[in-house]
């Protein structure tokens, strides 16, 4: 069986060849796999940043975990040697700060800070960063894009173990949403290869997860 990484790969692929020549060379250095670290449901991330392929991302998401300074620190050091690009999410400037003091590749905006119009992270911005922003609906996609953000984490496109019962997009409408989006779009949200599968066609660039990387290729788990 294909594992996630393979397909998030393969998503890649399919959506750079449906790209204008003029803006695929931007894009192809985008990650195929963005692992997205959350202590309370993730744990120790370190048995999925050891899956991940090289040229994949790890977004620092914890805004509460103690010491998060020391924990953005160790997990630069990590993607350092894994060659792998660091995004620290940023609910604050301190969290700006914080990127570059530890020399993330970028930040991750979450979908308020966006949508109270936070563009402050644009003065510390530098060359060659990665901003990625979250979304949940096409209004979000489009203040993303105004806002400067490379990329979007749409989501949530499948059910998830972390939210039983709660509204998900589902694999036609992620489609629609990402080709009208006008920027590039991750899937985030019931990540497992088979649910990979179905969004082959949809024009994502890739897979967003927090368990899906860290299971193993046959695991069929409903984690984010």
């Amino acid at each position: 069986m294909t594992n996630l990484a393979g397909l998030a790969s393969a998503l890649k692929r399919r959506a750079l060849a449906r790209t204008e020549e003029r803006d695929r060379r931007p894009y192809a250095s985008f990650p195929a796999c963005i692992l997205i670290v959350d202590a309370e449901r993730l744990g120790d991330p370190d048995r999925a940043i050891a899956r991940l392929p090289s040229a994949s991302a790890v977004i620092l998401r914890d805004y509460r975990v103690p010491d998060r300074a020391a924990r953005a620190a160790q997990l630069a050091a990590v993607c350092r040697r894994r060659r792998l690009r660091l995004l620290v999410g940023v609910a604050s400037d301190a969290d700006v700060r914080l990127a570059l003091a530890v020399g993330a590749g970028g930040v991750h905006l979450p979908e308020r800070v966006v949508a109270h119009g936070g563009r402050r992270w644009r003065i510390w911005r530098r060359p060659g960063w990665l901003v990625t922003a979250a979304a949940h609906a096409p209004a979000a996609l489009a203040r993303a894009r105004r806002a400067g953000a490379d990329a979007v984490l749409l989501s949530a496109v499948f059910p998830t173990s972390s939210h039983p019962g709660g509204k998900t997009i589902g694999p036609l409408r992620f489609a629609a949403w990402t080709r009208a989006a006008g920027m590039p779009v991750y899937a985030l949200g019931g990540m497992t290869p088979h649910a990979a599968r179905r969004l082959l066609p949809s024009g994502a660039i890739g897979i967003a997860a927090i368990g899906g990387f860290a299971a193993p290729p046959d695991q069929s788990s409903s984690a984010p």
